[in-house]
């Protein structure tokens, strides 16, 4: 079998760190060697650099760029006639992209569908209810559910069902009044939250697919009651004992979701998140993960999810990371760990890239006066030629700097210290002139070219010229 040859390209301050990443693999199913192109941040190397430097004809089977250089892949492979592979951007995490950790995991696919509730649906237009379905829809929802407001009239309850279809949504109506219900079902809404063993007959009136509840807190045998009787009328349904808010059932209502599964194998259930999620001051994503654990054993595979409390604005984002992570474990057999960082929005699980010692190593090296930063176990590292200095607070660093003479430079440098030291207090990974990674907390960044601030001190060479 023909060994795969990697060539892996660099410059000149990063080689040495990847020559140890690399040795330390030991025994591997690839040929490797590292070409230096000239610069001193690979990362910074456009494409005409790498066509101008990288010696042809490419004695490999696949070029291996850093994370971080934004060259066209697929022209420099149509130059070169081998393929370029753009690797992690941190050299930390070279040894997983190589496979020694498994291939990247699949979390394309999930088995789970998410009701998003617009709670206040009554009190809003037809045209308001489209512009917030959208968002929810490109978020992860597969449903939307317009909540009816109590003793607050609906009148265009049927034209907002006709409006969201139009849009290809699926709609699902939430409500206590039965007339309500009957309307939705009549107008052609996919579902109807909630119907109880007094009220199923509203189900025969329409497609809507009921959602069965307990007829009293509780009462779960009114709840069998309704399944056996929606059984009887042949006709679908999810059914759902209602998860009770903590210190008001919750561990009680986990049981009853264990009961009910453990009587009805077969059926298919829901699980509402919000009495815990919108009504705990925790952050959501380790309850949403938690919860979306516990629908993955019981195979509760529809989950209703809402947006109220400020703390909460990025749930369905949260539900469909944890859907996607728990069905990949699932399959797997595995712990759910190692399938993505999506949950893990405050603290990272690896969250330097290197050690105080390889830092101080990088920083003798330097020749330079371009600022570099990062972070270890030990705090902030800010070093440049003929300086190196740690602390754990960013304005320690203040008469360590030269910079009084470039207003820019000294506003690059105090952004990049603050945003480090928050990294380094928090345990997120840290990498000079890139966000820091909140996981599906914050919403996606389009791509943005931000190479010009790559080079740490470019300010202050353009200062003493000036």
């Amino acid at each position: 079998m023909t060994r795969e040859r990697l060539l892996f390209l660099t410059g000149h301050l990063a080689r040495p760190r990847l020559q140890r990443v690399l040795e330390g693999l030991g025994e591997t199913a690839f040929d490797w060697r590292i070409a230096d192109i000239g610069v001193k941040v690979a990362a910074l190397a456009t494409g005409e650099i790498i066509e101008r430097r990288l010696e042809r004809p490419v004695e490999a089977d696949r070029v291996i760029l850093p994370g971080r250089c934004r060259a066209d892949l697929d022209r420099l492979a149509a130059s070169f006639g081998v393929p370029f592979t753009r690797g992690p951007e941190e050299l930390a995490d070279l040894p997983a992209f190589l496979g020694r950790k498994g291939a990247p995991p699949d979390l394309s696919r999930h088995d789970t569908a998410i009701f998003a509730e617009i709670v206040d649906a009554t009190a809003l237009s037809t045209a308001d209810l489209l512009a917030r379905a959208l968002p929810m829809r490109a978020a992860g929802a597969d449903v939307i559910d317009l909540g009816c407001l109590p003793d607050t009239p609906f009148p265009h309850l049927e034209e907002a069902i006709a409006a969201l279809k139009g849009a290809g949504l699926k709609v699902s109506v939430d409500s206590a009044s039965p007339q309500e219900l009957s309307r939705a079902t009549r107008a052609g809404a996919d579902f109807l939250l909630s119907l109880n063993e007094e009220t199923l007959a509203i189900a025969a009136e329409g497609p809507a697919v009921p959602v069965l509840v307990p007829a009293r807190p509780h009462d779960m045998e009114s709840l069998d009651r309704a399944i056996a009787k929606a059984r009887a009328m042949g006709i679908a349904f999810l059914a759902d004992p209602i998860l009770d808010p903590i210190h008001f059932g919750f561990s009680a209502s986990l049981s009853r979701y264990h009961a009910l599964r453990a009587a009805h194998p077969d059926i298919e259930m829901l699980m509402g998140t919000g009495n815990l999620t919108e009504l705990t001051d925790a952050d959501t994503s380790g309850i949403t993960a938690l919860l979306l654990g516990i629908c993955s054993e019981l195979a509760i595979r529809n989950l209703l999810v809402v947006h109220v409390s400020p703390h909460t604005r990025r749930t369905i984002e949260e539900h469909d990371a944890a859907r996607r992570m728990m069905f990949a474990a699932r399959a797997d057999g595995a712990l759910p760990r190692g399938y993505g960082a999506g949950l893990l929005q405050v603290h990272d699980v690896k969250p330097h890239g290197a050690t105080p010692g390889e830092i101080a190593v990088q920083a003798e090296s330097v020749k330079d006066r371009n600022y570099r930063i990062e972070t270890a176990e030990d705090g902030i590292h800010l070093y440049t030629r003929g300086m190196h200095e740690v602390a754990q607070d960013a304005f320690d660093f203040y008469p360590k700097i030269e910079v009084e003479n470039d207003p820019a430079h000294a506003f690059y440098l105090g952004a990049e210290l603050q945003k480090a030291e928050i990294a380094w207090r928090l345990g997120k990974r840290y990498a000079q002139d890139n966000r820091l990674d909140f996981g599906v907390a914050t919403p996606p960044d389009a791509e943005i070219d931000r190479t010009r601030l790559e080079e740490a001190g470019h300010t202050l060479k353009a200062g003493r010229k000036g």
